[in-house]
């Protein structure tokens, strides 16, 4: 989905195929198939935005494979699918049964992590629309914050990889025209895990192409307000290369037993679910929501909120709810004042079969209703900051 800014420029949104599980090439075109376009048919729309996650054994068989690339360009067109930027972070494994901290690795220390980033960048040069130049991928906050914070040798090695991606960015630029950024994407836990975390690496890298994925969950996660951080980012030179819409889980009264049964719905053996409070000595945490509720671990007496991307349409219902609030902040930030701070946005909801059993879709026709359903909140919320509706 394209809108127009008041400023001229067109702004792209996109929802993150990585609520899809697919590591494979096949995967990927059944994903095409059942679901993306699925989802463009019941909004209405002649074209929608995928943020395309491409898993390793799927980018490989694209790089390795021309004939293979041109014909996923020519399914994206035949089914009225445009891909402006895609989800780097997951490597592989995100559809497994277990998933926790496996998403971390390979991380920015190793070379694998590098050579499948510059993979994706050669691929969306390739997948882009023929009248957009500009691409974006979003990626892995350097490293878990565990074995990285050990290593006095780490920082260097990761600001090497990135140093050596941001002159592979510039030669694909010059060689096909094609502009791709990449943005770290700030998560609690990780080396990074705010946007204030990533001013140091990023300064250091010191590169237009290296910056910054704002994963609005992952801000309200860890309390950051968000004006005071694009602010930040803003004095520090940094670019927000891309924004990821999505919402956290929140419960204002932890305290109380009627919350911490309502919250132990959420956790889940799959996906890690940092959990953080916000107290007048400072942040404090657990790595997954099960440690904060069996108790002691966390003070429960301010909100807790939990790294679950609850649909952006349909919060839980109390005791708890969502962090849309800051979402709609961010959002105005971002693209509400005279010019845009990004261009691409991208719904990841990537939890819906993670949900407690009565509220997953049961069927493809649900899940694809709910898509369109947050496509449509997101899609009104822009309008409301003045942004115009494309074909």
């Amino acid at each position: 989905m394209r809108f127009r800014h008041p400023d001229g420029s067109v702004v792209h949104l996109s929802y993150c195929t990585n609520v899809h599980p697919a590591e494979t090439l096949d995967g990927v075109r059944a994903q095409l198939r059942d679901h993306c376009e699925p989802v463009r048919r019941r909004l209405g729309r002649d074209r929608l935005g995928i943020g395309l996650w491409l898993a390793r054994d799927a980018a490989r068989a694209l790089t390795n494979d021309p004939a293979e690339l041109r014909a996923l360009r020519a399914e994206l067109d035949s089914r009225g699918l445009e891909v402006v930027t895609l989800n780097g972070f997951p490597y592989e494994g995100f559809g497994a049964d277990e998933v926790k901290y496996r998403v971390y690795r390979p991380d920015w220390t190793e070379p694998d992590r590098l050579a499948h980033t510059t993979d994706l960048a050669r691929l969306l040069a390739a997948l882009l629309p023929d009248d957009v130049t500009d691409g974006t991928i979003s990626t892995l906050p350097l490293a878990w914050r565990t074995p990285y914070a050990t290593d006095p040798g780490a920082p260097r090695t990761a600001r090497t990889a990135l140093t050596t991606l941001a002159q592979r960015l510039d030669a694909l630029a010059e060689l096909t025209g094609k502009s791709i950024r990449v943005g770290l994407e700030p998560e609690p836990g990780c080396t990074v895990e705010t946007t204030a975390d990533a001013i140091a690496p990023l300064t250091d890298v010191g590169h237009e192409r290296i910056g910054i994925c704002v994963d609005t969950c992952h801000l309200a996660t860890s309390f950051e307000d968000p004006g005071t951080a694009l602010d930040a980012l803003t004095a520090a030179g940094i670019p927000v290369v891309k924004s990821q819409l999505s919402a956290a889980l929140h419960a204002e009264h932890p305290h109380l037993p009627e919350v911490r049964t309502a919250l132990a719905a959420f956790a889940e053996p799959r996906f890690l679910h940092q959990t953080r409070t916000r107290t007048a000595a400072g942040l404090r945490g657990t790595d997954d929501l099960d440690e904060a509720i069996a108790g002691g671990a966390l003070p429960d007496s301010t909100p807790w909120r939990a790294h679950f991307h609850v649909p952006l349409h349909a919060p839980p219902a109390p005791p708890l709810t969502s962090t849309l609030p800051v979402l709609r902040t961010a959002l105005t930030r971002l693209v509400g004042g005279a010019a845009p701070l990004t261009r691409h946005l991208e719904v990841e909801t990537y939890t819906w079969q993670a949900l407690p059993a009565e509220l997953r879709p049961r069927t493809r026709t649900q899940l694809a209703d709910g898509i369109a359903a947050e496509l449509t909140l997101a899609r009104d919320l822009l309008v409301d900051l003045g942004l115009k509706e494309l074909p």
